[in-house]
């Protein structure tokens, strides 16, 4: 058997490229990772990780790695902005039967990245190619043939199998022809940082603060320094300039009217980003896999994008492997493509567009009234439980290992 007939090409270096990239590798498949950036990005937006991700990432030694570096959030929030005493604690502990990591786990991914190339660097059969721009793809039934430029030329793989992990914008999706059906929303999402620290007025590390108008989504971040970070989320107009919301006097401003204090916020960072609720019709067309926002993209109101990504690298790595060992038919692969698309719609999908609409409903009465039945719930150890599994996305998990 030759390595090209048993090598896997991955097409983007972020998380779920990365992670799928180690898992092959280490299991002894020639592994190319193609990345189009000259070293791995920057990404301020993903970095709270669910039981699940810990638990995919801990027997490759990652899930260690991060505990080096991030923050262990057990307990969360449900807040409202103008009643500042409707307040729902979620306490992750209540799962400590079910998973060896009872909480959320917060760490930037442009931090998670080095940890996973790290390893990857460590393993003989992975190579990882930067600066490599995928062009195209043809395949037939003895392997795939992935075109790719860098340095000006180009170049040319091929390979028993491809996976495209270059995000929502996937030019591997778009050669495939895959339609990525669903909708984006008509806001932009304006996110900061700030070193203030929110614990101090009463925010758990992770909250999400209801508002007709302009919810909030706040988390606490390790980032630089031993004050660490606090990373605000907010939807914005889209009618008005994206100049008005960065102006620093105007983050200043809003940082003010949402929580006032006697001294000016210190700042780090600020950007804009388009949202996303959609899934690839196919996860798998012949030869070619997708994974991670390539495959599907969603709200951030749950913290479920990334994590979902690395779920799908978990699932494929557990089954890809076998194949190429000739272990397992290539049939297996539908199956990856059927369970993972299922998690995505049922929960990924489901539960992200019903956080948004719970923390911007307008009606009063119903506003008053969904907290009041997140409170009952919050109360009672029995439905909290449930309701942890489905937010912790192990509900997801178990329903998809249903799908034959």
């Amino acid at each position: 058997m030759t390595e090209a007939s048993r090598r896997v090409v991955v097409v983007g270096a972020g998380p779920v490229g990365l992670f799928v990239a180690l898992g092959l590798a280490r299991a002894g498949i020639p592994v190319v990772l193609l990345e189009q950036e000259p070293a791995l990005t920057v990404d301020l937006r993903a970095g709270s990780y669910h039981p699940p991700t810990l638990e995919a990432l801990a027997p490759y030694g990652i899930t260690d790695a991060m505990h080096e570096q991030g923050i262990v959030v057990r307990h969360w929030q449900i807040r409202d902005r103008e009643h500042p005493d409707w307040i729902v604690t979620w306490d992750l502990g209540l799962l400590a039967d079910v998973t060896p990591y009872p909480y959320r786990f917060h760490l930037e991914q442009h931090k998670l990245t080095p940890i996973i190339h790290r390893f990857l660097a460590q393993e003989a059969a992975a190579e990882v190619r930067f600066g490599a721009r995928f062009t195209g793809l043809r395949q037939d039934g003895d392997g795939v043939h992935v075109t790719y430029e860098r340095a000006g030329a180009t170049e040319a793989i091929a390979a028993a199998w491809a996976i495209g992990c270059d995000g929502g914008r996937s030019t591997v999706r778009h050669a495939l022809g895959v339609p990525y059906e669903g909708y984006t929303w008509p806001e932009r999402f304006f996110v900061m940082s700030t070193t203030d620290d929110f614990s101090r007025r009463g925010y758990a590390l992770n909250a999400y603060v209801a508002d007709p108008v302009e919810f909030v989504a706040m988390f606490k971040m390790p980032g630089d320094g031993p004050e660490g970070l606090w990373r605000l989320l907010y939807p914005t107009d889209p009618d008005r300039p994206e100049a008005e919301y960065n102006a620093p006097e105007r983050i200043e401003a809003w940082l003010q009217r949402f929580a006032p204090q006697p001294q000016p916020y210190t700042l780090r960072y600020n950007s804009f980003y388009r949202v996303h609720q959609r899934v690839a019709r196919d996860f798998r067309v012949g030869r070619v896999l997708l994974a991670g926002d390539a495959a599907h993209s969603n709200n951030p109101l749950g913290a479920f994008g990334l994590n979902s990504g690395i779920h799908d690298a978990a699932n494929l790595i557990e089954k890809l492997v076998p194949v190429v060992r000739g272990e397992a038919d290539a049939t297996v692969l539908d199956r990856y493509a059927r369970q993972r698309r299922t998690a995505c719609v049922e929960h990924v999908q489901a539960l992200s567009v019903r956080n948004k609409q719970t923390l911007e409903e307008k009606d009063p009465a119903v506003r008053r009234e969904r907290f009041a039945e997140l409170q009952r719930t919050a109360n009672d150890p029995a439905l909290a439980r449930r309701f942890l599994l489905d937010s912790s996305m192990i509900s997801g998990i178990r329903r998809a290992a249903e799908v034959t």
